[in-house]
C-alpha cells in the first residue's frame, strides 16, 4: 500500500472532514518569519501496523512494522504539498506515528508526541494524519513516537523542490534513500519495558542495518547485502536517514568523496569529504559521483563511541552495503572497504566533521536567524517540578561523572508558558533519558486566526488512561488562548 490517485475528489472531501481543515490560502508567522501556506498538492497514504516474522543475523524476531517491510513507505511530496495517512493499528499495543522535523505550522494535532498532542491509536482502530509541509525542502522521516517502536517503525520523507523551481545545485542524475538502523535480540518492547521498571541498563543493539539489512560482513547476510547499480560518470543524490535509537554514526564509501548538500531538509554550503558522522534522527542529502574504476566498492558505517575509553560493551558491528559499477569487468573477489572510516571512539574526526557545517543563506533559501532575545533558558536535565529558566545546581556538566549528591531529576508536568513571536534562547547541556519527549513549550495565541493554533479535529484516538492533558484550550492569565507549540527533545 503506498500513495493513492491525488485527483480522487472524493478522498479529498472525507480526509478534509475528518482532519477539520480549511483548505484556502494561510500565511501563518513563525518566529518572525512568514510562512507560506499555498495549496500544493495532496497525497494520500495507508499505513497497516502489523507484526511479522523476520529472520536477520541468523535469528527470527517479530517484529512491529509498517507494511510489511523494514523500512517502512516512502512519504514523497513537493515543497507546499499536504500529506494525508491514515494509520492502521492491527498491533497488540497503542502507538503514534510523528513526522520528523515537519514543522505543522498550527497543528500540532498531527504532530503526534504520545500523550502530549495525541493518545496513542489503539489496537484495531486508525487515525487519519494530516501532513502538512510548509518551508521544509530536502530529507526528513517518520517513524513511531510511543517508547522504541521507531526501531523498526520508520521511513523517509522525501520533498522535492516545489513545482517551478530546481535544487541549489546541479540536478542529479538519480537518487537513492539510505536508512540507517537497529536491530535487536528477542521482544524489544517487553525488554525496554522490564529496563524501565527495574532499573536496569536499556537495551544493547546487536547490529546495525543498512535499508533492513546488516551486510555481508555480518553472519547469515550476504544474500541479502543491499545493492546499489550505479553508472561511470554520473552524479547521485543520496539520501541518508539514522533511524538507529541511540547512537552517533560514522559513514563512508570506499575510494569516493561525498558532498554534503542539505541537512535536516535545509541546505547548506556544499562540504565535500572522505566521511561523515550522522546523529540519531539526522538527515542528510549527500552527492556522490561515481568516477572511479569500474568494479565493487562498500558503502559503511561504525557506532562513534564517546563515553570513555574503558567502555567496550557496545555495538561494534561495521554495517556494509555495495556499489556495484554498471559494464564489463572482473569481478572483484571482494568490494573495497573505505579506509577513511574513522574508528569507534575517533573524537577529533567527530569534532572535525561537526565544525564544517554552515547554513546556504542565499537569496533563494535565506536563514532568518532572531537576534533580539526575549526569553532565556538553561536546560541541562537537573530541574525540581517548578521548571526554572536556570538549574538550581551548578556543577561540570561536561564530566564523565555527575556528583554525588546531585539528586536525579523528578517526573513532573511543568511548562514553560511563552508569548506569541517571543524569541527564545535555550541551551541545551546533557541528555541522561532515553530518546524522546522531554519538554513542552505553550505559545499563546497571536492576535489573528492566522497567528493561532487550529481547534483539534473531532477524531482524535480516545485515552483509555487517567491522564490530566496539558493541550487543553484554557485561557492564559491574559485572557487569550493559548497555543501549545511541541518541541520533542530527539
Amino acid at each position: 500500500m503506498g500513495s493513492l490517485d491525488v485527483d480522487q475528489s472524493s478522498w479529498k472531501r472525507v480526509a478534509w472532514m475528518l482532519a477539520g481543515v480549511d483548505r484556502r490560502h494561510t500565511a501563518v508567522e513563525h518566529g518572525g518569519e512568514c510562512l507560506s501556506m499555498v495549496e500544493g498538492e495532496v497525497h494520500y497514504y495507508e499505513f497497516v501496523l502489523a507484526e511479522k516474522n523476520f529472520t536477520k543475523l541468523c535469528n527470527t524476531t517479530r517484529m512491529l512494522v509498517v507494511n510489511g517491510s523494514i523500512p517502512g513507505p516512502v512519504i514523497r511530496v513537493h515543497k507546499g504539498d499536504t500529506v494525508y495517512v491514515n494509520v492502521h493499528n492491527q498491533g497488540y499495543y497503542g502507538v503514534t506515528i510523528h513526522w520528523h522535523g515537519v514543522k505543522q505550522p498550527r497543528n500540532p494535532w498531527s504532530d503526534d508526541p504520545e500523550y502530549v498532542t495525541q493518545c496513542p491509536i489503539e489496537p484495531g482502530s486508525n487515525f487519519t494524519y494530516e501532513v502538512i509541509f510548509s518551508t521544509e525542502e530536502g530529507t526528513l522521516w517518520w517513524h513511531a513516537h510511543s517508547d522504541w517502536t521507531r526501531a523498526y517503525v520508520h521511513g523517509a520523507i522525501v520533498i522535492l523542490p516545489a513545482i517551478g523551481t530546481t535544487y541549489p545545485f546541479s540536478k542529479p542524475d538519480d537518487e537513492d534513500i539510505i536508512i540507517l538502523g537497529s536491530l535487536y535480540s528477542g521482544n524489544l518492547k517487553a525488554e525496554y519495558d522490564y529496563d524501565l521498571i527495574y532499573g536496569a541498563d536499556l537495551p544493547h543493539s546487536i547490529g546495525y542495518t543498512i535499508n533492513g539489512e546488516p551486510g555481508d560482513l555480518c553472519p547469515c547476510s550476504k544474500e541479502t547485502t543491499y545493492r546499489r547499480v550505479v553508472d561511470h560518470g554520473k552524479t547521485y543524490l543520496l539520501r541518508l536517514v539514522n533511524s538507529i535509537v541511540a547512537a552517533d554514526m560514522f559513514f563512508a564509501i570506499a575510494e569516493h568523496n561525498l558532498t554534503i548538500v542539505g541537512m535536516d531538509a535545509n541546505y547548506i554550503k556544499p562540504i565535500t569529504t572522505s566521511y561523515i558522522m550522522i546523529s540519531p534522527g539526522q538527515a542528510m542529502d549527500i552527492l556522490l559521483i561515481a568516477n572511479q574504476t569500474l568494479g565493487h566498492y562498500y558503502i559503511a558505517a561504525r557506532q562513534f563511541w564517546s563515553l570513555g575509553l574503558e567502555v567496550t560493551n557496545f555495538d561494534q558491528v561495521n554495517v556494509t552495503a555495495i556499489i556495484e559499477y554498471r559494464g564489463n569487468y572482473t569481478i572483484p573477489l571482494s568490494p573495497s572497504f573505505p579506509s577513511t572510516l574513522p574508528a569507534y571512539k575517533d573524537l577529533l574526526a567527530a569534532i572535525k566533521f561537526s565544525n564544517l557545517f554552515r547554513s546556504l543563506a542565499s537569496k533563494d533559501h535565506p536563514v532568518n536567524v532572531p537576534l533580539n532575545i526575549t526569553t532565556r533558558m538553561n536546560i541541562s536535565g537537573v530541574y525540581t517540578t517548578n521548571f526554572p529558566d536556570q538549574p538550581l545546581n551548578y556543577y561540570n556538566f561536561i564530566a564523565d561523572e555527575l556528583p554525588i549528591t546531585l539528586a536525579n531529576t523528578d517526573l513532573g508536568s511543568k511548562v514553560k508558558v511563552l508569548n506569541y513571536n517571543e524569541a527564545v534562547e535555550v541551551v541545551f547541556q546533557d541528555r541522561h533519558m532515553t530518546w524522546g519527549m522531554a519538554a513542552v513549550f505553550i505559545v499563546k495565541n497571536g492576535g489573528t486566526a492566522e497567528t493561532s493554533i487550529r481547534k483539534p479535529p473531532p477524531h482524535l484516538p480516545p485515552c483509555n488512561v487517567p491522564l490530566e492533558s496539558g493541550v487543553q484550550n484554557n485561557d492564559g492569565p491574559d485572557g487569550k488562548e493559548n497555543q501549545t507549540i511541541f518541541i520533542e527533545m530527539d
